[in-house]
C-alpha cells in the first residue's frame, strides 16, 4: 500500500514537474525568440557573459544546503530556516564580491557597461536564495503543483518585462530586467502559493549535520557550474561578443529540452529514490526504468534539432542568426546523454553517497580541462567536437560507481538505451534528408518533422517496443482520470 502511494505521488509529481518545466520554459523560449528578433548576436554575447558569473554565483548560494534539505531523513522547520540564513549571508559575500570585481570584468573583456550590469543583476542571488529554500519545501513535499503555478506567473511577467523593454530599444538591459523581475516574482507568488516562510531560528547542529552531506554537493555543484561555462568565458575572451551569442543561440534550443527534462527526474526522482535508499534492488530498478524513458523521450528530439537546425534557425531567429546553426548540431549531440549523467548522480545522492559524487567530478573535470587544453590551439570547431566526446566518456564515469552500488553500471546502462539511440540515428538521417529537396524554409521544417515523427514511431514499434508501450499505458491511464 505504502509502495503504491509513492509510486502515485511521484507519478503526480513527475507531471507537475513536466508540466511546470515546459509550460516555464516555452514561454521563455517564446520570449527568447521575440528578444533575438530585436537584438543582435553581439547583445546577446554580452549579458551571457553577465549571466555565467550570475550563474556560478548561485551556484554558491543555492547548492549543497537545498539538496541536504530533499535528502535528508527528519527535516523540520529549524532546519530550513538554520538554510535560509545562512543562504542570506551567502549571498550577501557572493553580491559584495561581484560588486568589486565588476570594473576588473568589464576591463577584462573589454567591454564597459558589464560594470554596471553585473553589479545589477547580482541583486538576483537574494531572492534566489529565498526561492532555493521554497523549492527545497516543495521537492520534500512532493507539491509541484505550486511549484507550476508559481514559476508560470513569473515567467509571464518577467517576459512581458522585458520584451516591452527591449520594444523601446533598451538592448541588454532588457534582458537584465527580465532575470531580475523573474526571481522576484517567483519569491513573492510562492510567499502566497507555498506558505512556508523562514523563522527566527539558527541551529548551528542541525547545519552541520546538513553541511556534512551539503559541501560535496555544493563543492561539486560549483565545479560543474564553473565547467558550463567555461566554453562560454573562453569564446567570449578568445573570439567575441557575436560568436558567443551565435554560440549561445545554438545551445538555447538543445540545452531547453535536456536541462528541463533532467531537472523534472531530478527533482522528483530524488525524493523518490531516497525513500528507497536501503534497497538497492528498488534502486536499481526505478533508475532503469528512468533512463530507458529518458533515452527514449531526448535521443530523437536531439536527433531530430540537429536535422533541422538550419530551416529551423532561419525561421525562428531569422537569416542573421543561420552562423548559430552548426552550433545547433554539436550541442544537441552532447546534451543527448545529459539525462544519463542526472539520472546516475542522483542514485548516488539518494544514497547518501555524495563523497562519490564529488570524487567523480573532479575526475571528469579533470578529463576536460585536458582534452580543452590539447583543442584549444586548433580553433573553436575541433574544440567543440573534443566537449562532445568528452560528454559521453563521462557516461561511463557517472554509470560505473552505481555498477557496485545497484549492480547497473555503464555496459548495462548503454544496452539498454542503444535500441532508442539507432533508432534516434535513423530518424534523424531520414529528416535531414529531407533538406536535399531544397524546398523553401517553412516547407522544409514541416516535412522534416512529419518524416521524422513517422520514421521514429514505426521504428520504435517494430525494434523498440517496451519504451513505447509503456509511454503509451501512462498516457492512458493519466487521461482517463
Amino acid at each position: 500500500m505504502a509502495d503504491n502511494n509513492l509510486k502515485s505521488k511521484v507519478i503526480s509529481g513527475l507531471f507537475w514537474k513536466v508540466l511546470e518545466q515546459c509550460g516555464s520554459q516555452g514561454v521563455q523560449f517564446v520570449v527568447a525568440l521575440i528578444l533575438a528578433r530585436l537584438m543582435t548576436p553581439t547583445e546577446y554575447g554580452t549579458i551571457s557573459l553577465i549571466t555565467i558569473f550570475i550563474t556560478i554565483a548561485n551556484t554558491f548560494v543555492q547548492s549543497g544546503f537545498a539538496t541536504a534539505l530533499v535528502q535528508g531523513k527528519d527535516i523540520k522547520e529549524e532546519d530550513y530556516s538554520s538554510v535560509f540564513w545562512i543562504s542570506m549571508l551567502l549571498a550577501l559575500g557572493c553580491y559584495l564580491v561581484l560588486f568589486a570585481g565588476a570594473p576588473w570584468i568589464a576591463g577584462y573583456y573589454g567591454i564597459p557597461v558589464l560594470r554596471e550590469l553585473v553589479r545589477v543583476m547580482g541583486i538576483v542571488l537574494f531572492p534566489g536564495a529565498i526561492v532555493s529554500i521554497q523549492t527545497a519545501f516543495v521537492a520534500r513535499n512532493l507539491r509541484f503543483r505550486q511549484l507550476f503555478q508559481s514559476t508560470m506567473i513569473a515567467v509571464l511577467i518577467s517576459g512581458a518585462v522585458s520584451i516591452a523593454l527591449a520594444m523601446q530599444g533598451f538592448g541588454v538591459w532588457a534582458m537584465a530586467a527580465q532575470q531580475i523581475s523573474y526571481y522576484f516574482s517567483i519569491m513573492i507568488v510562492m510567499l502566497f502559493t507555498v506558505r512556508w516562510y523562514p523563522h527566527f531560528l539558527f541551529r548551528t547542529g542541525r547545519l552541520r549535520q546538513l553541511f556534512s552531506f551539503g559541501w560535496k554537493i555544493l563543492a561539486s555543484g560549483l565545479i560543474d557550474a564553473v565547467w558550463q561555462n567555461i566554453y562560454g568565458l573562453i569564446i567570449g575572451k578568445k573570439y567575441s561578443s557575436a560568436d558567443l551569442g551565435a554560440y549561445n543561440r545554438g545551445e538555447q534550443f538543445p540545452k531547453i529540452i535536456a536541462t528541463n527534462l533532467s531537472t523534472a527526474i531530478q527533482s522528483v526522482m530524488l525524493p523518490a529514490y531516497s525513500k528507497q535508499q536501503d534497497d538497492p534492488e528498488m534502486l536499481r530498478r526505478m533508475a532503469s526504468r528512468s533512463i530507458r524513458l529518458s533515452a527514449f523521450v531526448i535521443f530523437p528530439m536531439m536527433a531530430g534539432l540537429a536535422a533541422v537546425s538550419r530551416p529551423l534557425v532561419e525561421i525562428l531567429l531569422t537569416e542573421k542568426w543561420l552562423v548559430a546553426a552548426p552550433y545547433l548540431v554539436l550541442l544537441a549531440v552532447s546534451y543527448a546523454v545529459y539525462p544519463i549523467h542526472i539520472i546516475n548522480l542522483q542514485v548516488m545522492n539518494a544514497m547518501g553517497r555524495s563523497d562519490l559524487f564529488l570524487k567523480l567530478e573532479l575526475i571528469k573535470k579533470t578529463l576536460g580541462i585536458v582534452i580543452l587544453l590539447l583543442s584549444l590551439p586548433f580553433g573553436i570547431w575541433p574544440m567543440l567536437i573534443l566537449k562532445v566526446i568528452d560528454e559521453y566518456l563521462c557516461t561511463v564515469i557517472n554509470a560505473w560507481p552505481n555498477g557496485k552500488l545497484i549492480g547497473y553500471g555503464p555496459l548495462r546502462q548503454w544496452i539498454e538505451v542503444l535500441p532508442s539511440l539507432v533508432v534516434s540515428v535513423l530518424m534523424g538521417a531520414a529528416a535531414w534528408s529531407v533538406e536535399l529537396l531544397r524546398f523553401a524554409p517553412i516547407p522544409t521544417l514541416i516535412l522534416q518533422m512529419v518524416t521524422g515523427v513517422i520514421v521514429y514511431l514505426l521504428a520504435s514499434y517494430i525494434f523498440n517496443r517496451e519504451p513505447l508501450d509503456y509511454i503509451v499505458s501512462l498516457v492512458s491511464k493519466r487521461t482517463q482520470r
